[in-house]
């Protein structure tokens, strides 16, 4: 019977739904009449026969209903990547959707199901919508960038975490050490705590010793390593008064010590590949919306790296707002009837890399330079008038978006960073307008 369906093939095509797991995906097939083509199929992705027979099942059902497939796999994070250009290569037409899509889709059935070919089934009747919004692929360059930025990011939060590990150490065993540098963990900081791990190891110490090293790490010479030796050396016998070490506390400073020299190293070396990455490819209109979106004031090179990272395909957002919702700077909104929830916050349901960067660049335009100006007078205006009726993290939030605009601007318009009154903005929008209306 299912053979005997007619349908416009100019309009209508074959859906297949794939959930994509770790070391298999589930598949299902259906037609635009909602209906399956058979049963759901499991992919082993470690077995080119199990991958080559799954093309042969789309294969047939394109040949058997005379009409085209449409893939749609579901974003995985990084597992959906090798099956995508997998099918790519094949010839097929492949979309990639957000998992929110389709576990927030009408359910097929009234019985509360879960599981893998469920979901590839469910995958399979959304992608028939016709206002299905889909994900672009993003190019080699913009995934490496992505890999090696959230990778830097995810060391700099390991770092930190034992920082806070090795000053809690120190404030039980030698509280006093930590008001001596600026940072607990600057070099010179670092490398006496690698040698000498207490208080005592420091007293009984040889002076020339630790001066020297002092000298030759911090490099602000002698009299400069004389007077903080003379600090430490107060301090260490401060601590014999107030302070407690036991054995544990000796090997888990010099053990944390140890892990951030390793993690200071990795992301020295990160860095440096991000820099040959984008040097490598100073042609390609990637790396060029990279260095406009440096010219941002407070933009860095990994600033704008990571963005860019993020965004992957500028050509996917046509309206500052799809910007917003990929960020997840949008208001998750909660309404019911008459019922208007009053605590509207971000959705953070986009990069949180992203909302990273966004932040940083949000404090920098607020701040003032070391002489009080403000590095942005106009979203610093802009803050400041919304404090006088707003919290302070409602403040940021809007902030955030003027800066998530001005990005989308920047980008759209292919045009470095200016600073732009809100009058002068008025004026060049009234004129924009009038030469489209002419």
């Amino acid at each position: 019977m299912a053979n005997n369906v007619i349908f416009n093939v100019d309009e209508l095509f074959i859906s297949v739904g794939i959930d994509v797991g770790a070391d298999f995906s589930w598949m299902s097939i259906a037609l635009p009449n909602q209906q399956f083509v058979g049963k759901p199929y499991k992919i082993l992705h470690n077995s080119m026969d199990s991958l080559t027979a799954a093309v042969s099942k789309i294969k047939e059902a394109e040949e058997l209903y005379s009409m085209k497939s449409r893939i749609f796999l579901e974003s995985t994070g990084i597992y959906h990547y090798p099956l995508f250009c997998y099918l790519r290569d094949k010839g097929f037409n492949c979309s990639v959707i957000n998992p929110i899509i389709t576990k927030n889709s009408t359910n097929i059935n009234i019985r509360k199901v879960h599981n893998d070919r469920f979901d590839s089934k469910k995958a399979a009747l959304v992608g028939l919508k016709p206002d299905l919004k889909v994900s672009l692929m993003p190019s080699d360059l913009a995934l490496n960038c992505r890999n090696l930025c959230r990778e830097y990011y995810d060391l700099m939060d390991n770092r930190s975490a034992y920082v806070n590990k090795l000053q809690g150490e120190l404030r039980m065993a030698f509280p006093q050490y930590l008001g001596i540098f600026s940072k607990v963990t600057v070099n010179t900081s670092l490398t006496l705590l690698e040698t000498y791990t207490s208080p005592s190891a420091f007293i009984e110490a040889d002076r020339k010793e630790i001066i020297e090293t002092i000298r030759s790490t911090a490099r602000f010479g002698l009299t400069y390593a004389q007077n903080k030796y003379d600090a430490i050396i107060r301090a260490a016998k401060e601590a014999k008064e107030f302070g407690y070490i036991i054995d544990s506390n000796v090997k888990r400073i010099r053990l944390y010590v140890n892990f951030i020299r390793k993690y200071d190293e990795e992301i020295s070396c990160l860095l440096n590949a991000i820099h040959e990455l984008v040097d490598a490819n100073q042609d390609t209109d990637f790396v060029k919306q990279i260095h406009l979106v440096e010219t941002y004031k407070g933009a860095g090179f990994l600033s704008a790296v990571s963005l860019m990272g993020e965004i992957g395909d500028f050509s996917a957002f046509s309206k500052p707002k799809q910007l917003f919702a990929y960020f997840g700077l949008d208001p998750a909104v909660k309404q019911s009837g008459k019922f208007e929830g009053t605590k509207i916050q971000m959705s953070k349901r986009g990069s949180a890399i992203a909302r990273r960067v966004i932040h940083t660049l949000a404090l920098q335009s607020i701040s003032v330079s070391c002489t009080g100006e403000a590095k942005n007078p106009v979203l610093r205006d802009y803050y400041l008038r919304k404090c006088e009726s707003k919290p302070k993290l409602v403040a940021m939030g809007a902030v955030s978006h003027k800066v998530c605009n001005i990005i989308f601007a920047m980008l759209r318009d292919n045009k470095p960073f200016e600073i732009i009154p809100p009058q002068e903005h008025i004026k060049q929008y009234n004129a924009a307008k009038c030469n489209i209306a002419a």
